[in-house]
């Protein structure tokens, strides 16, 4: 490796990207992304620069590991987010390649100077808080559509909306088909990150807005429209309540996995019957293979998927949990495995709470249920097996004793309980 070669390289570099944008919003910068004007493959490897990508020349740096990319035209050739001929010569521009991105607040650069090259107007828009394309060809990338969605979760707390003639083009890519082409995997990264935003109910919301919620989660899609009873339901709409669910669910926690199985709670109010609204009787059971459902075709890791299963069939048991049998609230104990996983009984409760909380009027009221059931599972868990043993059962008089004895515990919380609905 040369350092003058290196030299030569930093001097056609240009900070871009999201370290840029947020520089100018004042957020903290997480990752710093480079851009390489006018350099060949050759030439970044002589400069000791290490070749990562594959569907278009990325290097890293060779002390700092940051990420260089030379710049690059795309041009559309098939469907998909991956239908793309990519052109990277030393010809490219800076502009030309700005001129690829999705939104103009991401299409702006950094010279070794600091001066800021902003050719789409990024800076207004960022002034105006609006998240626009950069040009007609964002209709090219069916990610664009998630990507959009993504960023105003992001931003929305700061007062960012989508650009209305944005909002056009993502129902265009919506109308084209080209939805259906992306993977199971991206769609999953995608959702993933969103539910990590500050407002992750926006991204959904958005994704409804111009027609790809139908299409990616159609589960969730025929929630809005679907009433709930006005007494424990003022906000009626069952869309509405499972984003107010996700919002409490994100005031309480930023484990992905609470947040992914707040989402998904109410599934089941999908499918009842319209003769049978507002009510929905049995809602919970009938939502979990729909969560099963979703979960397998994004291929959401399993322990997600099983928190919002169980999430689903026992969040009402919860709910009633100082009406409860002991025996009842012992099998739901064994149900969800508790004795071996009782960090996901505390994601599980967390989700309950949200839910409770999740509606108009509700976000301040005491939901006591959670410290009942904490203090029952920690009756419960003081029973000894290895004294149970000693008395010489054997076999499955084992656990029937284990379980007898914890009912007992579990009553005991329930005879000295003060309940507080």
């Amino acid at each position: 490796m040369s350092p003058k070669n290196q030299a030569q390289i930093e001097d056609k570099r240009y900070l871009v990207g999201g370290a840029v944008r947020d520089q100018l919003l004042g957020i903290k910068i997480k990752d710093k992304d480079w851009l390489v004007v006018g350099a060949t493959v050759d030439e970044m490897l002589a400069a000791g620069y290490q070749q990562v990508g594959k569907d278009f020349p990325v290097f890293l740096h060779p002390q700092s590991k940051e990420e260089h990319a030379l710049a690059r035209t795309e041009r559309k050739l098939g469907s998909g987010y991956t239908g793309f001929n990519c052109y990277a010569e030393p010809d490219v521009t800076l502009e030309e390649d700005l001129l690829r991105r999705d939104l103009t607040i991401n299409a702006m650069a950094q010279d070794q100077d600091g001066q800021i090259v902003d050719p789409y107007g990024g800076q207004q828009d960022i002034a105006n808080k609006c998240l626009r394309h950069v040009s007609p060809a964002f209709v090219e990338d069916p990610l664009r559509v998630l990507r959009v969605a993504r960023f105003a979760a992001r931003f929305a707390h700061l007062g960012f909306s989508i650009a209305n003639e944005t909002q056009a083009l993502m129902q265009t890519l919506v109308a084209s088909g080209e939805l259906n082409t992306l993977t199971a995997e991206r769609v999953w990264l995608e959702t993933s990150k969103a539910l990590q935003e500050p407002s992750p109910r926006i991204y959904f919301e958005s994704l409804k807005d111009c027609g790809a919620l139908k299409i990616l989660f159609p589960e969730l899609d025929c929630l809005w429209g679907v009433p709930n009873p006005a007494k424990w339901h003022p906000e009626i709409c069952s869309g509405e309540h499972t984003m107010l669910v996700l919002q409490q669910a994100c005031k309480f926690s930023d484990d992905l996995a609470v947040r992914y199985a707040a989402l998904l709670h109410d599934l089941g109010k999908g499918v009842t019957p319209k003769e049978e609204w507002p009510s929905h009787h049995g809602h919970e059971k009938t939502g979990v293979p729909l969560v099963k459902q979703v979960s397998e075709r994004l291929r959401v890791p399993n322990e997600y998927k099983d928190l919002a299963m169980l999430v689903s069939e026992f969040h009402l048991h919860t709910h009633k949990a100082f009406e409860l049998k002991a025996s009842t609230i012992l099998k739901v104990f064994n149900r969800m495995d508790v004795w071996r996983k009782p960090q996901r009984f505390e994601q599980f409760l967390l989700c309950c709470h949200a839910d409770f909380t999740g509606r108009l009027h509700f976000t301040d009221r005491p939901y006591p249920q959670t410290d009942f059931l904490r203090e029952c599972l920690n009756a419960a868990s003081r029973v000894d097996i290895q004294t149970i043993l000693a008395t010489g059962v054997k076999g499955a008089a084992i656990r029937d004793e284990l379980n007898k004895q914890r009912t007992q515990q579990i009553m005991q919380i329930k005879q000295g309980y003060q309940t507080v609905i």
